[in-house]
């Protein structure tokens, strides 16, 4: 069975940072695309991030997150540095076998796997 699962969310101040991973289990990542997603009380689902061949950010995040993969290619890092209380919400991951990051942040349907989610709270 094919999963994703999140991990890192916390609880950190204002300024402070977390690395989130994106775990795969039942498949490796090498020739999924990975998009980091978000969604907070009352809003909608926003694209944070995504790499294929290439990264991608959201303005929001852009110069704070990165993105990256590791060398066995079953995790996907994001790592959030001067972190903000607007950055507060439940990250999600998900991955595409297109290999494309295309539409990650339009198009509702982007993703055919997605992970169950890992709370991010920016407070002091």
């Amino acid at each position: 069975q094919l999963q994703l699962v999140e991990s890192g969310g916390g609880l950190v101040q204002p300024g402070g940072s977390l690395r989130l991973s994106c775990a795969a289990s039942g498949f490796t990542l090498t020739y999924y695309a990975i998009g980091w997603f978000r969604q907070a009380p009352g809003k909608e689902r926003e694209g944070v991030s995504c790499i294929s061949a290439t990264t991608y950010y959201a303005d929001s995040v852009k110069g704070r997150f990165t993105i990256s993969r590791d060398n066995s290619k079953i995790t996907v890092y994001l790592q959030m540095n001067s972190l903000k209380p607007e950055d507060t919400a439940v990250y999600y991951c998900a991955a595409s076998p297109s290999y494309s990051c295309s539409g990650y942040a339009t198009r509702s349907s982007w993703g055919d796997y997605w992970g169950q989610g890992t709370q991010v709270t920016v407070s002091s």
